[in-house]
């Protein structure tokens, strides 16, 4: 029953943003106390990752052992961290097949994120981006933070062409502690050029997961007769697809492109995983406690 609540368009249905973070987070939340999957004790709190001059005390080697990854185990006290999300608003992230648009989807799973991490009493900031950097507000725990990153959440609109280096040159030029970074985009770019600009964030250690938020008709596109796709970040670019095109050639590329992403990602020490504008919200939330919690 709990699900029906999550799912995007229905989301889409509730006025303000919120409204809606609290409706994905206290139906994932309530789900979460009812999974035998988790085996949270009274102390424990979660997984991190290791990172050099950690203290080797605190690593879970039965965890290593399961996944030949290195986690440090957390507890109440000592789990409060600081949160930044990036919000790709470049004009690709406009395109939408069904009632919930990329950026839409996008921004529910940010409230989400952001109301979570206020919960945690984590101290959670925002960038909005796509060629340039739109709206930054630093991570804190002071009051009334959550309802200035709903807000600037809200306003975040449809901008030009992605551009990754600016962002996060800017959130270094800003970072005082490590923490935990979550970036929301399509990720239209060579992976290659989206690690090598990620990255440096993990170097300093901090925690990236990329959410890789795509329309299923971008996944999987079913046309009955040939279409013409034009470029939301270049208008004067379009292509003429076919039926077979989109099956078969254009099938395997994105295919190619998701796996070499998230490949490429974990090599690095980054989180990955794809988001489906159509599932519903709380199967990415257990996803990304999972990964929070070394287990993927």
């Amino acid at each position: 029953m709990l699900q029906r609540f999550l799912d995007p368009a229905t989301l889409a249905a509730i006025s303000g943003l919120d409204l809606i973070a609290k409706t994905v987070v206290d139906g994932f939340v309530a789900g979460l106390h009812r999974s035998p999957d988790f085996g949270f004790s009274q102390e424990f709190a979660e997984y991190r990752a290791y990172t050099e001059g950690d203290d080797l005390r605190h690593v879970d080697w039965n965890v290593f052992a399961r996944t030949d990854r290195c986690f440090l185990k957390r507890y109440r006290g000592e789990t409060n961290t600081q949160v930044l999300v990036l919000l790709d608003t470049s004009a690709s992230m406009s395109y939408g097949s069904h009632s919930v648009n990329k950026l839409e989807f996008a921004r529910f799973l940010a409230a989400s994120l952001c109301y979570m991490g206020n919960l945690q009493r984590d101290a959670v900031g925002l960038i909005v981006f796509d060629e340039d950097v739109a709206n930054y507000i630093p991570p804190s725990t002071r009051q009334g933070q959550i309802f200035r990153l709903l807000h600037g959440i809200e306003k975040a609109e449809p901008g030009t062409h992605t551009d990754f280096v600016k962002p996060f040159v800017h959130f270094q030029n800003f970072l005082h502690r490590r923490g935990l970074v979550l970036v929301l985009s399509d990720f239209y770019e060579k992976p290659e050029t989206i690690i090598k600009t990620v990255e440096p964030l993990r170097y300093k250690g901090n925690e990236v997961v990329l959410f890789h938020i795509l329309d299923p008709q971008e996944i999987a596109p079913k046309f009955r007769e040939p279409v013409l796709l034009v470029d939301l970040e270049d208008s004067a670019s379009a292509l003429e697809v076919s039926p077979e095109y989109a099956r078969h050639d254009y099938k395997r590329k994105i295919d190619a492109h998701i796996e070499a992403l998230g490949s490429q990602a974990r090599s690095h020490g980054l989180d990955y995983f794809l988001m489906n504008t159509s599932r519903p919200l709380d199967e990415g939330l257990r996803e990304y406690l999972f990964i929070r919690q070394g287990r993927m």
